[in-house]
């Protein structure tokens, strides 16, 4: 599903990272920890096409992510990515269905009852009218776990999505994370500095400056 081979990230002369090559099968639930600064959020965001790189290959569901220009790699992540965002990323002005329902919409195939199943599916049934302010920060993630799901993805990126949640609330929200995507078969990367978080993963790899392990 997701495939990273000889990864080389540069910012001016100095290194991110080097030589960093992974795969991650459908279902499967990989975490990438490593010391602040190390690279991990840029690793992830090269995963999305979001983040250029300066060496080496990122491939999703097969697709050559270097051959693609920035229009390709939109409509790419559009159809075959969900992200989940440490800071939710939910729009204020809308309602939480309506925030669920936004990859439906962008895709245009909007599913009222999928936007509902996802609801449910995530814990928040019955919860779709109300707006963002009105959800504590633990209901906020699910909303954005949710909206990631929705479209249903091959792939899943996770960038310290408990990094603002206090440990029970954490706890509930990877629950709800691993078990959405071992359903819908979408390949999970995690990055984060959380060891109890990572313990959760199938795999943990450490990513250092000069590769993966």
């Amino acid at each position: 599903m997701l495939e990273v081979q000889s990864l080389a990230k540069r910012y001016g002369d100095t290194t991110v990272f080097r030589d960093v090559s992974l795969a991650v099968a459908p279902g499967e639930f990989v975490a990438i920890v490593g010391e602040s600064g190390v690279g991990k959020s840029t690793l992830l965001n090269c995963m999305a096409g979001l983040d250029s790189w300066d060496a080496g290959r990122v491939l999703v569901d097969g697709q050559d992510l270097s051959t693609l220009d920035d229009e390709a790699r939109a409509i790419l992540r559009r159809r075959k990515l969900g992200f989940v965002f440490q800071a939710f990323h939910v729009l204020p002005h809308l309602d939480v269905a309506q925030n669920v329902g936004l990859p439906l919409l962008l895709l245009q195939r909007p599913d009222a009852r999928r936007v509902e199943a996802m609801l449910a599916a995530v814990g928040l049934e019955g919860l779709g009218g109300r707006l963002p302010q009105e959800l504590s920060g633990g209901q906020l993630q699910r909303v954005a776990i949710a909206r990631a799901l929705v479209h249903a993805p091959r792939l899943l990126l996770a960038d310290e999505p408990t990094g603002n949640l206090d440990p029970a609330t954490a706890t509930r929200v990877l629950d709800v994370l691993r078990a959405q995507a071992r359903e819908s078969g979408a390949a999970l990367v995690l990055v984060t500095h959380s060891e109890a978080a990572a313990g959760r993963a199938d795999r943990v790899l450490h990513l250092r400056s000069d590769g993966i392990a």
